[in-house]
């Protein structure tokens, strides 16, 4: 028995490589491959403006003694965390009605509205921003009208953050509306029952049991903000400047490519070091039930 179970087992995990193999070879070439590559080109050289294959540390002292550098990844890191607090606390109202309160065809259509976003050009969609936060644009015309203004809402951090908003707060709510419409409604009967009251009940039952995905939520918009070029250039102003300009910018001076690496790895440590601290805050330690 003990040797049919074995080469059962066998037979399962050959069937199961087989069908996983696409997901790491497309994973191993598209990923892991340039992912290397971005590495060992930080430790290249320039010469004569040619970018040449080589081992030396001087492009990250370069440009980790920077102050434009950590002023640079400072601001993209607050920028992305308020994006991350912001995209949640305006989600989770729209996402607890659709979950809990709207009707099945409402809720199909919201979600519909929520992704058709996705299939328009994101750079057109900061451009519609600029026409309408401009200072001759249509909100401030609007506070014309009511003696106020005109007010700058591009070419700074407003601008950036609304472009930041515009790009993940749908994946957001949408996050959102799953991770609420898989709480146990015997858990929030059960919480009315006892007699609290509804506000409480959404802090200590409702939040509690959807941690999981508010979590991913949160931890999705700050992943997109935090490597956006798009929003912090159109209107951000570009100035201070975004870990995503930074890199721009030294390939752009003196097509310096290895420090650009520095810039691209660095950001690629620090998402990869958000991404496991909200899935251990998300799921805990391994072997520990949520």
């Amino acid at each position: 028995m003990t040797d049919r179970t074995s080469q059962r087992r066998r037979r399962i995990d050959g069937f199961a490589l087989f069908w996983g193999a696409p997901s790491f070879l497309w994973q191993g070439v598209f990923f892991l491959a340039p992912l290397i590559v971005l590495v060992a080109m930080s430790f290249w050289v320039v010469r004569n403006f040619r970018l040449t294959p080589d081992f030396v540390f001087g492009n990250w002292e370069r440009m980790l003694t920077r102050d434009y550098f950590w002023a640079g990844y400072g601001y993209t890191f607050q920028l992305a965390l308020l994006v991350a607090l912001l995209a949640s606390l305006i989600a989770f109202p729209v996402a607890h009605y659709l979950a809990f309160r709207a009707r099945p065809g409402i809720r199909r259509l919201a979600i519909f509205l929520l992704i058709t976003p996705f299939f328009t050009s994101y750079l057109v969609r900061i451009y519609s921003w600029k026409i309408i936060l401009s200072t001759e644009g249509v909100l401030n015309v609007m506070f014309g009208w009511l003696g106020l203004g005109p007010f700058g809402m591009i070419d700074n951090a407003f601008g950036a953050v609304v472009g930041y908003l515009t790009l993940c707060l749908p994946l957001v709510i949408i996050i959102q509306v799953f991770a609420l419409s898989a709480v146990g409604r015997a858990l929030i009967g059960a919480a009315h029952n006892l007699g609290a009251p509804p506000l409480r009940t959404t802090l200590t039952v409702t939040i509690p049991a959807a941690r999981i995905g508010l979590i991913l939520a949160a931890t999705f918009a700050f992943i997109l903000s935090f490597g956006d070029y798009v929003s912090p250039t159109y209107l951000g102003g570009g100035t201070p400047p975004t870990m995503s300009i930074l890199v721009v910018d030294q390939t752009k001076s003196g097509n310096h490519w290895p420090r650009a690496s520095v810039v691209a790895v660095t950001m690629v440590l620090t998402l990869v070091t958000v991404l496991f601290a909200a899935l251990f805050a998300a799921y805990g330690r391994p072997g520990k039930k949520t």
